[in-house]
This record gives structure tokens, sequence and C-alpha cells, in this order.
């Protein structure tokens, strides 16, 4: 592994270990060039992943942009750190278990606006706005008015 402050290639893990999703492996390296210390993970990978998107162009699955996007929306809002991590893991296991190679990033915005319904509505609001590109706040209303409950129209009194 390259040192990220000197660039040296002979690097040494000092300490491994599961990271608190257990679906990686989190370690700590120490570079003898510089004596920089860094971490890394390493997480299977069942397959790689290839995203079409809406205008046909390809480009190879880039998790760490899901998890941006995810940790955008998120901003700010009370889940804990691991609970994150466990969701982006989730959403990339699902992504990797659909049997093709080639997605359409139509279904991972999908599945993430299903995920963060599920878990946090302020956050799939935020994203909804991003991935569905609203214009305007109208927008915003209409969206939010779809997540609201029916109004039966009888008085709770």
């Amino acid at each position: 592994m390259r040192c990220p402050f000197c660039g040296n290639i002979d690097t040494q893990v000092k300490d491994s270990r599961p990271a608190e999703d257990h679906v990686a492996i989190r370690r700590r390296r120490y570079c003898p060039a510089c004596a920089g210390r860094f971490t890394t993970y390493e997480r299977v990978q069942l397959r790689d992943l290839v995203v079409v998107k809406k205008n046909a162009k390809r480009e190879e699955f880039d998790r760490d942009k899901l998890e941006r996007s995810i940790r955008i929306a998120l901003q700010k809002r009370p889940l804990e750190p691991e609970r994150i991590d466990q969701m982006i893991s989730g959403i990339v296991r699902r992504l990797e278990s659909l049997g093709e190679s080639d997605v359409a990033s139509d279904k991972i915005g999908e599945i993430v606006m299903e995920t963060l319904a599920r878990i946090d509505t302020v956050a799939y609001v935020r994203f909804a706005s991003v991935y569905k590109n609203f214009q305007a706040a109208d927008d915003f209303e209409d969206f939010v008015s779809e997540l609201r409950p029916p109004d039966t129209g009888e008085d709770e009194t």
C-alpha cells in the first residue's frame, strides 16, 4: 500500500481488526520512510459494477461517490456513523447481488431512496431533491405531500 504522505510503496501493517460493520477489515499502517501512520479498509467485492448513466455513458461504480451523496443527505441528522456505514454496505451488497455487472444509475437512486425512506425522512427528501432534480419549492411541496398519510376527512375530537 502506497503511503499517502510520501508515496513510499513499502508500508507496514501494524494492526488489523474487523471494522465496526464487520464487513470490512480495518488496517493501521506505518510508513518507515516518513514515519506516517494511516488507516486502510479492505472489503469483499463480489463483482465489478459498471454504472450506466441516463445518457448511456458507462463508468466504474464508485463506493466513495455513493457514500458522499448519502452522507450529504444525512448531514446533521441523528444517525450514528456505524449505522450509516452499515446502510452503505447493505446498498452495495444489494447492487452486487442483482446478478448484473451493469447497473442503471436509476436503479441505484431507487435503492438509495428506498433505504433512506426507511431510516430518515428528512434525508430521504434531501436526496430526492437532487436525484429527482427539483427546480422549485413546488417540487418539494408535491413530493412531501406524497409522504403524508391521506386525510380521511374525519375529525379526531
